[in-house]
C-alpha cells in the first residue's frame, strides 16, 4: 500500500523524513508516495487556513532524495484566470515527475493539466464525490479521486467501484465523517484569499449531530478489496495495518 501523508504538523526544527518516521511508526518510508503541506503563500490553498509555510526548501529536497513526491494542496473552491496566472511560477517550481496537485476546481485542473503535464492531479475529498457516477465522471479528468470518509464504512459501495487503484481512502476520519454540509471548506477558501474575510463556518453548532471523534479504519480490509492508496492527515498511532 502507498500513503500520502500530511506534513502540516511538522515542527520547524525537524526534518520531514524524521517527522514521518517518528509519528507514523507503522508506515515504512518506502510506502510513502507523497507529502502535502503549505510552502510559499498562495491564494489557491484550501482545506486549512494558510498562516505560514509548513515545509521548508530543505524538506522538499529531502522528499526528492527519498523518491517521495510533493503534493500541492490547491483545494480552493474559487479560482479566477488572473489568479491562476499569478501562481504559474509556483507551479513551475515544483513541476516534475512524482509531484502532484490536489484540486477541487475543475477549471483549475484543466489549466494545470494543459500547462504542467508532469503533475498528477487528484480530486480532493472537498469535492464530495459520493456516487459511482460521480467517481466515473471525475476519473475522466483526474488521475485519482479521494472519497469522503463516510463511504469508508459502505463496503458494498466500495466493492462496486471499478478502478479501485485510482481511489484514495482516508486511513482515519474525524469530524467530517458525519458532517452533511461541510460548510467549513468554502469559508476557508474565502479566508485564504486574504481579502478581509475572517469568518470560520462550521455546521456543528447549527444542529445536533452525531460526533464520533477519531475513527481508525482497517486498511488491510480495504487492501484485500483492491484498494492500495491511503491518506494520513494528522498524527495517529493506531491505524490498523497488519505486517
Amino acid at each position: 500500500m502507498k500513503f500520502t501523508i500530511s506534513g502540516r504538523e511538522k515542527p520547524q526544527n525537524e526534518s520531514i523524513v524524521s517527522y514521518i518516521q517518528r509519528v507514523h511508526k507503522n508506515v515504512e518510508i518506502d510506502e510513502v508516495d507523497s507529502v502535502f503541506a503549505f510552502t510559499e503563500p498562495s491564494s489557491l490553498y484550501g482545506g486549512r487556513r494558510f498562516v505560514g509555510p509548513e515545509l521548508q526548501p530543505s524538506d522538499i529536497q529531502e522528499l526528492y532524495d527519498y523518491s517521495i513526491g510533493f503534493r500541492i494542496p490547491f483545494t480552493n473552491n474559487y479560482v479566477e484566470a488572473d489568479e491562476y496566472n499569478r501562481n504559474i511560477l509556483y507551479l513551475d517550481k515544483y513541476h516534475r515527475p512524482g509531484n502532484s496537485v490536489i484540486l477541487v476546481n475543475d477549471q483549475l485542473t484543466q489549466w494545470i493539466k494543459e500547462d504542467f503535464p508532469e503533475f498528477k492531479v487528484e480530486a480532493s475529498i472537498i469535492k464530495n464525490i459520493n456516487s459511482h457516477d460521480k467517481i466515473n465522471k471525475a476519473l475522466e479528468l483526474y488521475d485519482t479521486v479521494v472519497l469522503p470518509t463516510s463511504i469508508n464504512e459502505d463496503l458494498e459501495f466500495l466493492d462496486k467501484i471499478e478502478e479501485k487503484h485510482r481511489i484514495t481512502l482516508f486511513a482515519f476520519a474525524g469530524c467530517g465523517l458525519n458532517c452533511p454540509s461541510k460548510i467549513c471548506y468554502p469559508s476557508i477558501s474565502k479566508f485564504n484569499k486574504f481579502n478581509g474575510y475572517t469568518d470560520f463556518e462550521c455546521s456543528q453548532p447549527l444542529k445536533e449531530r452525531e460526533f464520533r471523534g477519531k475513527v481508525n479504519f482497517d486498511l488491510d480490509l480495504y487492501q484485500s478489496m483492491g484498494f492500495d492508496r491511503f491518506k494520513l492527515i494528522e498524527p495517529t498511532a493506531s491505524v490498523t495495518v497488519e505486517r
